[in-house]
């Protein structure tokens, strides 16, 4: 197992998000997390079956609060009592080293959630707190103890890795604004936001539609982003529905005004 050495990808990506203060949103229903873990793994035996999972370990024993006039991290207290222990098997496994080497190993479908009840085997997490991913190569005869809802065993045929730029907190919502551009800004599936402003940023294109927006009382979340522009159809279908019946004087159709015909 000495030779085994895995290899974090979109490192680069990671130390962006690292250098401002990576967060990563839970939900109730469960969350993937973005960026994802992918890893290139080398140094397994061709012909040995081997497990992958992950895990995610708290960083120490606190909970944090974000301080906006300083953008930054600081100590509330004490960490909450511990959630259920979560194991994420890699759904390819039960596999050969030779099958691992030959694909990148990617965490995408792995979801984290605040829900401590959950049963659909997602990463139970409390919010406000820090968290290290750890990725485990499990070789088959030391699996007899691999769990989803139980500690990763330990032992010869188990190495575990981590990367300390995978470091994250978790929120309910995005707390710094620049985690909130960098994710859209990266994201494929925040194409939607970046188009919309072409030379703009998603956020600021959306603000800036928005005349009448005012600062939430907490920081976005890409749903309610969404929100706002399926609000914003409606809201246009339904001006242009009341200007057609309306007589030109009666300026309380048009946009601002709140009385309808």
């Amino acid at each position: 197992m000495e030779e085994i050495q895995v290899e974090l990808q979109c490192a680069d990506l990671w130390k962006r998000f690292h250098d401002i203060g990576t967060e990563m949103i839970i939900t109730k229903a469960g969350r993937r997390m973005f960026p994802a873990m992918r890893v290139k793994i080398t140094g397994l035996d061709p012909h040995q079956q081997y497990y992958i999972a992950m895990d995610i370990v708290p960083v120490d024993n606190k909970r944090y609060r974000y301080v906006y006039h300083s953008s930054k991290w600081m100590v509330a207290g004490n960490a909450d009592s511990p959630v259920p222990p979560r194991v994420y098997i890699h759904p390819d496994s039960l596999a050969s080293g030779d099958t691992w080497m030959r694909q990148v190993v990617s965490f995408d479908k792995l979801k984290l959630t605040n829900n401590e009840l959950d049963d659909q085997g997602h990463i139970i997490l409390h919010s406000m707190h820090k968290y290290q991913p750890r990725v485990h190569v499990i070789r088959k005869d030391f699996s007899s103890d691999l769990s989803p809802t139980k500690p990763v065993p330990s032992g010869d045929g188990v190495k575990t890795f981590n990367f300390p730029e995978t470091v994250f907190t978790t929120v309910t919502a995005y707390q710094n604004q620049q985690i909130t551009r960098l994710k859209i800004d990266r994201n494929p599936f925040a194409k939607g936001f970046r188009d919309s402003g072409r030379n703009r940023t998603g956020l600021e294109a959306i603000m800036e539609t928005y005349a009448f927006w005012r600062p939430p009382v907490r920081t976005l979340t890409f749903e309610d982003f969404t929100t706002m522009q399926k609000q914003q159809g409606e809201y246009t279908k339904d001006v242009q529905s009341r200007r057609r019946g309306c007589k030109s004087s009666d300026m309380l159709c048009f946009p601002g005004g709140h009385t309808p015909c």
